[in-house]
Protein backbone atom coordinates (compact mmCIF):
# COMPACT_ATOMS: atom_id res chain seq x y z
CA UNK A 1 0.00 0.00 0.00
CA UNK A 2 1.12 3.76 -0.53
CA UNK A 3 0.66 6.22 1.78
CA UNK A 4 3.01 8.28 0.50
CA UNK A 5 6.22 8.01 2.22
CA UNK A 6 9.20 10.32 1.72
CA UNK A 7 12.30 9.63 -0.63
CA UNK A 8 13.93 9.32 2.82
CA UNK A 9 11.87 6.80 4.07
CA UNK A 10 11.93 4.45 0.96
CA UNK A 11 15.69 4.54 0.74
CA UNK A 12 15.83 3.79 4.77
CA UNK A 13 13.76 0.61 3.88
CA UNK A 14 15.53 -0.45 0.32
CA UNK A 15 19.13 -0.23 3.13
CA UNK A 16 17.59 -1.88 5.61
CA UNK A 17 16.10 -4.82 3.44
CA UNK A 18 19.57 -4.88 1.58
CA UNK A 19 21.39 -5.67 4.87
CA UNK A 20 19.03 -7.63 6.17
CA UNK A 21 18.62 -9.88 4.03
CA UNK A 22 22.25 -10.22 3.07
CA UNK A 23 23.26 -10.60 7.60
CA UNK A 24 19.98 -11.60 9.24
CA UNK A 25 19.87 -14.94 7.45
CA UNK A 26 17.64 -18.12 8.80
CA UNK A 27 20.84 -19.44 9.70
CA UNK A 28 21.89 -16.61 11.17
CA UNK A 29 19.31 -15.79 13.17
CA UNK A 30 19.00 -19.71 14.19
CA UNK A 31 22.33 -19.96 15.70
CA UNK A 32 21.61 -16.57 17.70
CA UNK A 33 18.70 -18.19 19.47
CA UNK A 34 20.85 -20.61 21.03
CA UNK A 35 23.22 -17.91 22.22
CA UNK A 36 23.07 -15.39 25.25
CA UNK A 37 24.15 -12.75 23.77
CA UNK A 38 21.40 -13.07 20.64
CA UNK A 39 23.69 -11.18 18.36
CA UNK A 40 27.13 -10.43 17.06
CA UNK A 41 29.09 -7.27 18.02
CA UNK A 42 30.00 -6.73 14.65
CA UNK A 43 26.25 -6.56 13.35
CA UNK A 44 25.95 -4.23 16.58
CA UNK A 45 28.13 -1.72 15.47
CA UNK A 46 26.53 -1.85 11.82
CA UNK A 47 23.79 -1.32 13.59
CA UNK A 48 24.95 1.60 15.10
CA UNK A 49 26.46 2.67 12.04
CA UNK A 50 23.38 2.94 10.11
CA UNK A 51 22.18 5.48 12.88
CA UNK A 52 19.83 3.15 14.01
CA UNK A 53 20.39 2.86 17.65
CA UNK A 54 19.41 6.54 18.01
CA UNK A 55 17.56 6.89 14.96
CA UNK A 56 14.76 8.75 17.58
CA UNK A 57 17.32 10.69 19.24
CA UNK A 58 17.83 14.53 18.77
CA UNK A 59 20.40 16.08 17.30
CA UNK A 60 22.28 17.48 20.31
CA UNK A 61 22.27 13.55 22.33
CA UNK A 62 23.54 12.01 19.48
CA UNK A 63 20.57 11.14 17.11
CA UNK A 64 19.53 11.02 13.93
CA UNK A 65 16.51 13.45 15.36
CA UNK A 66 13.68 10.97 12.99
CA UNK A 67 10.52 10.22 13.83
CA UNK A 68 8.61 7.41 14.64
CA UNK A 69 7.21 7.27 11.25
CA UNK A 70 10.66 6.39 10.16
CA UNK A 71 11.07 4.23 13.48
CA UNK A 72 7.92 2.07 12.09
CA UNK A 73 9.85 1.68 8.38
CA UNK A 74 12.74 0.09 10.11
CA UNK A 75 10.78 -2.02 12.65
CA UNK A 76 8.29 -3.29 10.22
CA UNK A 77 12.37 -4.62 7.74
CA UNK A 78 13.45 -5.88 11.21
CA UNK A 79 10.08 -7.98 11.83
CA UNK A 80 10.59 -9.32 7.99
CA UNK A 81 13.68 -10.78 8.88
CA UNK A 82 13.19 -11.52 12.56
CA UNK A 83 16.02 -9.71 13.76
CA UNK A 84 17.09 -11.11 17.14
CA UNK A 85 19.34 -8.83 19.81
CA UNK A 86 18.37 -5.94 22.30
CA UNK A 87 17.78 -3.72 19.85
CA UNK A 88 13.92 -3.12 21.35
CA UNK A 89 14.93 -3.21 24.71
CA UNK A 90 17.59 -0.62 24.42
CA UNK A 91 16.21 1.87 21.52
CA UNK A 92 13.00 1.44 22.36
CA UNK A 93 12.42 0.61 26.01
CA UNK A 94 15.68 1.91 28.32
CA UNK A 95 17.14 4.18 25.88
CA UNK A 96 13.31 5.93 24.83
CA UNK A 97 12.74 6.34 28.52
CA UNK A 98 15.95 8.16 29.14
CA UNK A 99 15.00 10.32 26.34
CA UNK A 100 11.59 10.47 27.22
CA UNK A 101 11.95 11.46 31.05
CA UNK A 102 15.73 12.29 31.43
CA UNK A 103 17.10 15.44 32.48
CA UNK A 104 19.41 16.81 29.46
CA UNK A 105 22.69 15.86 31.15
CA UNK A 106 21.39 12.50 31.30
CA UNK A 107 20.18 12.80 28.06
CA UNK A 108 23.14 13.54 26.31
CA UNK A 109 25.45 11.08 28.58
CA UNK A 110 23.51 8.05 27.79
CA UNK A 111 21.71 8.57 24.65
CA UNK A 112 25.15 9.40 22.73
CA UNK A 113 26.24 6.07 24.18
CA UNK A 114 23.44 4.33 23.40
CA UNK A 115 23.88 5.63 19.41
CA UNK A 116 26.96 5.00 19.06
CA UNK A 117 27.11 0.93 20.20
CA UNK A 118 28.56 1.15 23.20
CA UNK A 119 25.89 1.08 25.66
CA UNK A 120 22.97 -1.23 25.91
CA UNK A 121 19.71 -0.37 28.07
CA UNK A 122 16.54 -2.13 28.95
CA UNK A 123 13.34 -0.91 30.83
CA UNK A 124 12.32 -2.82 34.02
CA UNK A 125 8.54 -1.63 34.76
CA UNK A 126 6.32 -5.22 34.38
CA UNK A 127 5.55 -6.72 37.19
CA UNK A 128 3.92 -10.06 38.74
CA UNK A 129 0.89 -8.95 37.79
CA UNK A 130 1.27 -8.26 34.52
CA UNK A 131 -0.56 -5.23 34.35
CA UNK A 132 0.85 -2.04 31.54
CA UNK A 133 -1.05 0.26 33.95
CA UNK A 134 -0.09 2.70 36.50
CA UNK A 135 -1.40 0.15 38.65
CA UNK A 136 0.77 -2.25 37.60
CA UNK A 137 3.73 -0.80 39.48
CA UNK A 138 3.92 -1.67 43.01
CA UNK A 139 7.70 -2.10 43.70
CA UNK A 140 8.78 0.51 46.19
CA UNK A 141 12.03 2.99 46.12
CA UNK A 142 12.41 4.11 49.86
CA UNK A 143 14.44 7.90 49.80
CA UNK A 144 17.24 8.16 52.25
CA UNK A 145 20.33 9.95 53.02
CA UNK A 146 21.73 10.86 49.42
CA UNK A 147 19.41 8.52 47.43
CA UNK A 148 16.85 5.93 46.99
CA UNK A 149 16.62 2.30 48.37
CA UNK A 150 14.76 -0.16 46.01
CA UNK A 151 13.58 -3.33 46.64
CA UNK A 152 11.44 -6.05 44.81
CA UNK A 153 11.67 -8.06 41.54
CA UNK A 154 10.61 -7.28 37.59
CA UNK A 155 9.49 -10.15 35.77
CA UNK A 156 9.57 -10.21 31.05
CA UNK A 157 12.45 -7.44 31.07
CA UNK A 158 13.86 -7.37 27.41
CA UNK A 159 17.28 -8.52 27.20
CA UNK A 160 18.17 -6.65 30.90
CA UNK A 161 21.26 -9.77 30.85
CA UNK A 162 23.05 -7.52 27.80
CA UNK A 163 22.05 -4.14 29.66
CA UNK A 164 24.60 -1.99 30.89
CA UNK A 165 21.77 0.06 32.18
CA UNK A 166 18.68 -0.94 33.39
CA UNK A 167 16.15 2.32 34.24
CA UNK A 168 13.62 0.46 37.03
CA UNK A 169 10.00 2.08 37.29
CA UNK A 170 8.97 2.19 41.23
CA UNK A 171 6.57 3.96 43.37
CA UNK A 172 8.31 6.43 45.65
CA UNK A 173 4.93 7.61 47.12
CA UNK A 174 0.91 6.86 47.56
CA UNK A 175 -0.69 9.76 45.53
CA UNK A 176 -3.57 10.38 44.98
CA UNK A 177 -4.32 8.72 41.89
CA UNK A 178 -1.93 5.35 40.44
CA UNK A 179 0.17 7.57 38.12
CA UNK A 180 0.91 9.95 40.75
CA UNK A 181 4.42 8.64 42.90
CA UNK A 182 5.82 6.44 40.18
CA UNK A 183 9.73 7.58 39.32
CA UNK A 184 12.06 5.92 36.99
CA UNK A 185 15.83 5.12 38.03
CA UNK A 186 19.06 4.22 36.38
CA UNK A 187 20.69 1.22 38.08
CA UNK A 188 24.00 0.04 36.25
CA UNK A 189 25.08 -3.40 35.86
CA UNK A 190 26.76 -4.87 38.61
CA UNK A 191 25.00 -2.64 41.43
CA UNK A 192 25.24 -4.46 44.34
CA UNK A 193 21.96 -6.37 45.44
CA UNK A 194 21.01 -6.37 41.46
CA UNK A 195 20.72 -9.88 40.07
CA UNK A 196 19.64 -10.93 36.65
CA UNK A 197 18.05 -14.28 35.42
CA UNK A 198 16.71 -15.10 32.37
CA UNK A 199 13.19 -16.64 32.03
CA UNK A 200 11.87 -19.24 29.59
CA UNK A 201 10.58 -17.98 26.20
CA UNK A 202 8.64 -18.86 23.49
CA UNK A 203 11.03 -16.49 21.59
CA UNK A 204 14.33 -17.23 22.08
CA UNK A 205 15.51 -14.72 19.50
CA UNK A 206 14.61 -11.73 22.56
CA UNK A 207 14.91 -13.07 25.82
CA UNK A 208 13.18 -12.02 29.06
CA UNK A 209 14.29 -11.62 32.64
CA UNK A 210 13.51 -11.56 35.72
CA UNK A 211 15.57 -8.54 37.66
CA UNK A 212 15.64 -8.97 41.31
CA UNK A 213 16.76 -5.59 43.42
CA UNK A 214 17.56 -6.47 46.97
CA UNK A 215 18.01 -3.16 48.90
CA UNK A 216 19.65 -1.76 45.82
CA UNK A 217 20.97 1.44 46.85
CA UNK A 218 21.61 4.06 44.52
CA UNK A 219 22.61 7.80 44.62
CA UNK A 220 20.20 10.76 44.13
CA UNK A 221 22.06 11.35 40.68
CA UNK A 222 20.67 8.09 39.54
CA UNK A 223 17.01 9.58 39.63
CA UNK A 224 15.66 10.02 35.95
CA UNK A 225 14.07 13.08 36.26
CA UNK A 226 11.60 14.70 38.02
CA UNK A 227 10.31 12.71 41.61
CA UNK A 228 7.11 11.03 41.76
CA UNK A 229 5.92 12.43 37.92
CA UNK A 230 7.07 9.51 35.64
CA UNK A 231 4.45 8.17 34.43
CA UNK A 232 3.74 10.46 31.88
CA UNK A 233 7.10 9.35 29.95
CA UNK A 234 6.41 5.86 30.65
CA UNK A 235 3.13 5.86 29.04
CA UNK A 236 4.48 7.67 26.29
CA UNK A 237 7.28 5.05 25.83
CA UNK A 238 4.50 2.22 25.76
CA UNK A 239 2.94 4.00 23.28
CA UNK A 240 5.34 4.41 20.99
CA UNK A 241 7.00 1.20 22.01
CA UNK A 242 3.43 -0.44 21.07
CA UNK A 243 3.19 1.28 17.69
CA UNK A 244 6.96 -0.21 16.61
CA UNK A 245 5.98 -3.71 18.13
CA UNK A 246 3.19 -3.66 15.82
CA UNK A 247 5.28 -2.30 12.68
CA UNK A 248 7.47 -5.41 13.48
CA UNK A 249 4.84 -7.57 13.16
CA UNK A 250 3.52 -6.29 9.84
CA UNK A 251 6.78 -6.81 8.75
CA UNK A 252 6.89 -10.47 9.92
CA UNK A 253 2.93 -10.91 8.66
CA UNK A 254 3.93 -9.68 5.39
CA UNK A 255 6.53 -12.16 5.02
CA UNK A 256 5.13 -15.05 6.14
CA UNK A 257 2.06 -14.24 3.66
CA UNK A 258 4.81 -14.35 0.30
CA UNK A 259 6.36 -17.48 1.54
CA UNK A 260 3.17 -19.02 1.68
CA UNK A 261 2.08 -17.68 -1.93
CA UNK A 262 5.38 -18.98 -3.23
CA UNK A 263 4.81 -22.46 -1.57
CA UNK A 264 0.99 -22.29 -2.90
CA UNK A 265 2.58 -21.47 -6.48
CA UNK A 266 5.18 -25.05 -6.17
CA UNK A 267 3.09 -27.04 -4.12
CA UNK A 268 1.49 -29.60 -5.83
CA UNK A 269 -1.54 -32.03 -5.27
CA UNK A 270 -3.60 -33.83 -7.98
CA UNK A 271 -1.49 -32.51 -10.15
CA UNK A 272 -2.25 -28.73 -9.99
CA UNK A 273 -1.07 -26.15 -7.29
CA UNK A 274 -2.73 -25.65 -4.52
CA UNK A 275 -2.83 -22.29 -5.05
CA UNK A 276 -5.13 -23.01 -7.83
CA UNK A 277 -7.98 -24.12 -5.54
CA UNK A 278 -10.27 -22.32 -4.54
CA UNK A 279 -10.30 -22.75 -0.88
CA UNK A 280 -6.10 -21.66 -0.97
CA UNK A 281 -6.85 -18.34 -2.26
CA UNK A 282 -9.62 -17.47 0.06
CA UNK A 283 -7.12 -17.72 2.28
CA UNK A 284 -3.98 -16.07 1.18
CA UNK A 285 -6.29 -13.26 0.67
CA UNK A 286 -7.87 -13.23 3.72
CA UNK A 287 -3.86 -13.20 4.85
CA UNK A 288 -3.71 -10.26 2.49
CA UNK A 289 -6.54 -8.28 4.39
CA UNK A 290 -5.41 -9.03 7.81
CA UNK A 291 -1.76 -7.45 6.74
CA UNK A 292 -2.86 -4.50 4.83
CA UNK A 293 -5.51 -3.39 7.88
CA UNK A 294 -2.81 -3.92 10.32
CA UNK A 295 -0.13 -1.47 8.06
CA UNK A 296 -2.87 1.16 7.78
CA UNK A 297 -3.60 1.23 11.38
CA UNK A 298 -0.23 1.17 12.48
CA UNK A 299 1.27 3.79 10.06
CA UNK A 300 -1.59 6.46 10.96
CA UNK A 301 -0.75 5.26 14.87
CA UNK A 302 2.79 6.55 13.79
CA UNK A 303 2.12 9.47 12.22
CA UNK A 304 -0.33 10.80 15.35
CA UNK A 305 2.38 10.67 17.84
CA UNK A 306 4.92 12.08 15.65
CA UNK A 307 2.11 15.21 15.17
CA UNK A 308 0.84 15.07 18.58
CA UNK A 309 -2.69 14.21 17.73
CA UNK A 310 -5.28 14.57 20.11
CA UNK A 311 -6.57 10.47 18.96
CA UNK A 312 -2.91 9.41 19.40
CA UNK A 313 -3.63 7.02 22.30
CA UNK A 314 -6.77 5.67 20.90
CA UNK A 315 -4.82 5.58 17.31
CA UNK A 316 -2.17 3.32 19.27
CA UNK A 317 -4.43 0.71 20.87
CA UNK A 318 -6.51 0.28 17.70
CA UNK A 319 -3.09 -0.54 15.70
CA UNK A 320 -1.71 -2.83 18.44
CA UNK A 321 -4.98 -4.77 19.22
CA UNK A 322 -5.41 -5.47 15.34
CA UNK A 323 -1.23 -6.19 14.42
CA UNK A 324 -1.62 -8.61 17.13
CA UNK A 325 -4.43 -10.48 15.99
CA UNK A 326 -3.01 -10.20 12.63
CA UNK A 327 0.21 -11.45 12.93
CA UNK A 328 -1.40 -14.36 14.81
CA UNK A 329 -3.65 -15.19 12.54
CA UNK A 330 -1.78 -14.82 9.62
CA UNK A 331 1.56 -17.02 11.16
CA UNK A 332 -1.57 -19.71 11.51
CA UNK A 333 -2.82 -19.67 8.09
CA UNK A 334 0.64 -19.74 6.80
CA UNK A 335 1.32 -22.61 9.17
CA UNK A 336 -1.61 -24.57 8.12
CA UNK A 337 -1.65 -23.90 4.04
CA UNK A 338 2.08 -24.70 4.18
CA UNK A 339 0.86 -28.66 5.89
CA UNK A 340 3.53 -31.07 7.32
CA UNK A 341 6.59 -29.15 6.44
CA UNK A 342 5.39 -25.67 8.00
CA UNK A 343 5.64 -27.28 11.53
CA UNK A 344 9.14 -28.25 11.13
CA UNK A 345 12.08 -26.87 12.92
CA UNK A 346 14.19 -26.92 9.72
CA UNK A 347 11.15 -24.60 8.12
CA UNK A 348 11.19 -20.77 9.13
CA UNK A 349 7.80 -20.43 9.68
CA UNK A 350 8.07 -21.55 13.56
CA UNK A 351 10.71 -18.57 13.97
CA UNK A 352 7.47 -16.01 12.42
CA UNK A 353 5.05 -18.09 14.86
CA UNK A 354 6.91 -17.59 17.82
CA UNK A 355 7.72 -13.90 17.47
CA UNK A 356 4.07 -13.26 16.66
CA UNK A 357 3.04 -14.89 19.81
CA UNK A 358 5.52 -13.63 22.34
CA UNK A 359 4.55 -10.10 20.34
CA UNK A 360 1.09 -10.80 20.84
CA UNK A 361 1.11 -10.20 24.71
CA UNK A 362 3.81 -7.11 25.06
CA UNK A 363 2.94 -3.66 26.20
CA UNK A 364 -0.92 -4.97 26.14
CA UNK A 365 -2.54 -8.12 24.27
CA UNK A 366 -5.88 -7.37 21.69
CA UNK A 367 -8.08 -7.36 24.88
CA UNK A 368 -6.73 -5.14 27.08
CA UNK A 369 -6.08 -2.64 23.80
CA UNK A 370 -9.58 -2.59 23.16
CA UNK A 371 -10.41 -2.67 26.53
CA UNK A 372 -8.08 0.90 26.45
CA UNK A 373 -9.95 1.97 23.25
CA UNK A 374 -13.49 1.70 24.78
CA UNK A 375 -12.53 3.68 27.97
CA UNK A 376 -11.14 6.54 25.36
CA UNK A 377 -14.24 6.58 23.60
CA UNK A 378 -16.18 6.54 26.92
CA UNK A 379 -18.28 3.17 25.80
Amino acid sequence: MDIGFTEEQELLRDTARKFLDAACTAKFVRERMATAEAITPEFWAHLAEQGWLGINFADEDGGSGLGLVDLVVLMEEMGRAVMPGPYLATALLGGAAIRAAGLPMQRQEYLSQIAEGTLKATLAATEANARWDASGIMMNAHPMRGGFELSGSKLFVPDAHLAEIIVVAARTRDGSTMEDGISLFLVPKGTPGLSISLMPSIDETRKLCEVRLDNVVVPQTALLGELHQGWPALARVYDAAAVALSAEMCGGAQRVLEMTVEYAKLRETFGKPIGSYQGVKHKCADMLVEVENAKSLTYYAAWAIDEKQADAPLAVSMAKSYASDASRKVSNAGIQLHGGIGMTWEHDLHLYMKRAKASEVAFGDATWHRERVASLIGA
